[in-house]
């Protein structure tokens, strides 16, 4: 059983991550998979659009926390070779379909797709908080959110799909024997744009989204070492073992009033 499976649909390539035992975890085989898939679409001649999916209850729950705690490791092994998908320079667009959990890594595949949809059923969560020194600040601010929900995202609650597509991260809401035909008819649509329309107009788009500046940057790269680092490796191994976290915080309790600055 192939790790990640895909399916032609003339030009339209369905791109299926399948561990469904595991709610489709990112361990590194898989990472490793996607990215030879991503790479081979980018440069076929034979698909202009694919669709992103998972096999089960879950479009993808992120890291898998147990391959982090044998490795000893937080943040999972990234693939030897370039994933262009997640290093942007996958040129042709990328459709979501979230058949169910998006959690962690798995809400920022979906963050990175260009069109979605989401079965009524499905979850989201930026779990940046719950795992690091620093939670997801980046995630509303790139979906151009309020202030109120870019802070409820970056402090790991979660959303219901009616919610994200009542604040318009998601662009259709179906139930699920549906999800595919809809996502299908998506790309169908796209593939009737002129091939130089669509692949400028998709490049055009993704310019435009914000991003954090430079200042901002290195602001959040002095807080994520603000802390107990041995707090990152408590939390998987208490959501592996399905008990409340001991968390230390600070090494030196002082430090929760030295934050570091913009200056």
């Amino acid at each position: 059983m192939a790790i990640v499976e895909t399916e032609r649909h003339e030009q339209v390539l369905v791109v299926r991550m399948n561990r469904p035992e595991r709610l489709n975890a990112l361990n590194h085989e898989m990472r490793t998979e996607l990215a030879k898939t991503w790479a081979e679409f980018r440069h076929s001649k034979e698909f202009e659009v694919a669709i992103f999916t998972g096999t089960g209850r879950g479009f993808c729950a992120g890291e898998d926390m147990k391959e982090s705690l044998q490795k000893g490791a937080p943040g999972g092994q990234r693939p030897a070779i370039e994933d262009p998908f997640m290093s942007g320079t996958l040129e042709k667009p990328v459709i979501a379909a979230v058949n169910g959990f998006a959690m962690g890594g798995g809400f920022m595949l979906v963050e990175r797709t260009d069109l979605r949809l989401a079965v009524r059923e499905a979850v989201f969560e930026v779990s940046e908080a719950k795992r690091w020194l620093l939670g997801g600040y980046n995630h509303g601010h790139v979906a151009n959110l309020p202030y109120p929900i870019a802070m409820e995202m970056a402090l790991g609650f979660r959303f219901t799909a009616q919610r994200f597509y009542e604040i318009g991260f998601l662009n259709r809401l179906v139930a699920a024997d549906q999800l595919m035909p809809e996502a299908l008819a998506m790309g169908q649509h796209l593939l009737t744009l002129p091939p130089a329309s669509r692949v400028n107009t998709v490049h055009m788009m993704r310019q435009m989204r914000p991003t954090p500046g430079p200042q901002m940057q290195r602001l959040a790269d002095a807080l994520h070492d603000h802390g107990a680092k041995s707090d990152l490796m408590e939390s998987r191994a208490a959501f592996a073992e399905k008990r409340k976290p001991n968390f230390k915080g600070w090494n030196d309790p002082e430090d929760r009033y030295k934050l570091p600055t913009l200056d």
